[in-house]
């Protein structure tokens, strides 16, 4: 003898309706994996602020039709690796210009040292400018993947060295410096210094043994590799603005409905300005606690930032050219930017 009673029909019939409302539900659901480079660490890692946030505003935004999941530290692979990935499946990814440049070259056009004053111009250069639109179009045409935004990693690029404050140009002269990569070597060398290409995992040990004297980055990572502990001046020259950049598979996002599309985009504008804001105030934090560890700030004044962008810029344009990088993308970028050549 069964010991459960049957339902009445009704109760039955509403049960039934209940589940197939709660398995419809499960199956609206859809998880979208989201992978960025860094630690899981809002203290440390910008984008991880930003991709914390993104989860948060989809998910709300979407009812929960859509759910982010997130991989940082590279978990699902290098920056190559994860580019592959989200072209060939329904993806998110948070790449550097090491994941955006085999594809779309012309992103180091955005570059350009010394191109932008301040956060103002260069948030609306890629927002607002014909350059950025176009770099959008070809990621698009050639891979398949939207750009969705430009992520700030940590503000503005600054000088640090061992030796003496610099402030202009010729205080370069003679000194050492480490490189990211060949175009940061010949902007060392436009100012009369020399530039040595060094893995991040070396540069605090090459800073300390003399290897280099200095070396650029923002002082999010300035902080984050200890080098204030190596370097005692710290010159903040907007030398170039520290960005990565949310990529997303364009057929993925197409196939949603429109409202679950501008759901989406939705979220992902809002968490780009909580974004912005975290961390324009995070850098004003970094540099008054650089100040704190005892590195001395040189804020050079205009005049000497003209200098800096007139001696530096024609030397990091030889080096687009090199790459063969149309001469159109780099007119339209001096364009938005509002930036003349010397003697133009």
């Amino acid at each position: 003898m069964s010991l459960f009673r049957p339902l009445p029909l009704v109760a039955a019939l509403s049960t039934a309706a209940a589940l197939s409302l709660s398995a419809a539900s499960a199956l609206a659901a859809t998880t979208v994996n989201l992978s960025y480079n860094g630690a899981p660490d809002p203290d440390k890692n910008a984008v991880h602020v930003f991709a914390t946030n993104l989860k948060e505003l989809v998910e709300e935004k979407t009812d929960g039709e859509l759910e982010l999941k997130l991989y940082p530290n590279s978990m699902l692979g290098e920056e190559q690796e994860r580019m592959e990935q989200t072209m060939a499946s329904p993806s998110l990814n948070i790449a550097s210009f090491a994941g955006m440049s085999p594809i779309v070259p012309e992103v180091f056009v955005s570059a350009i040292p010394f191109l932008f004053k301040d956060f103002d111009d260069a948030r609306s250069f890629f927002d607002e400018g014909a350059y950025w639109q176009a770099v959008k179009d070809d990621l698009e045409g050639r891979a398949g993947l939207e750009l969705l935004a430009v992520v700030e990693e940590g503000g503005f690029l600054a000088f640090t060295n061992d030796k003496t404050p610099i402030a202009e140009p010729a205080d370069f002269e003679g000194l050492r410096f480490r490189a990211m990569d060949p175009s940061q070597v010949a902007l060392y060398e436009a100012f009369g210094a020399s530039g040595t290409p060094i893995p991040w995992t070396e540069v605090y040990m090459a800073l300390k043994t003399g290897v280099a004297d200095g070396q650029m980055n923002p002082p999010m990572y300035i902080i984050l590799g200890s080098l204030y502990e190596v370097q005692d001046y710290l010159t903040l020259a907007n030398i170039q603005y520290s960005d990565q950049f949310l990529v997303g598979n364009a057929s993925m996002i197409n196939g949603w409905d429109e409202e679950t599309q501008a759901a989406f985009r939705e979220a992902v504008a809002e968490a780009n300005q909580l974004a912005r804001e975290h961390n324009q105030a995070k850098v004003d934090e970094r540099i008054a606690y650089l100040e704190e560890q005892g590195m001395e700030v040189i804020r050079p004044s205009a005049e000497q930032l003209e200098a800096f962008r007139q001696q530096g810029q024609p030397a990091y344009l030889e080096w687009l050219k090199d790459q063969n990088i149309e001469q159109r993308y780099i007119d339209m970028a001096l364009d938005d930017a509002g930036v003349e050549l010397s003697g133009e």
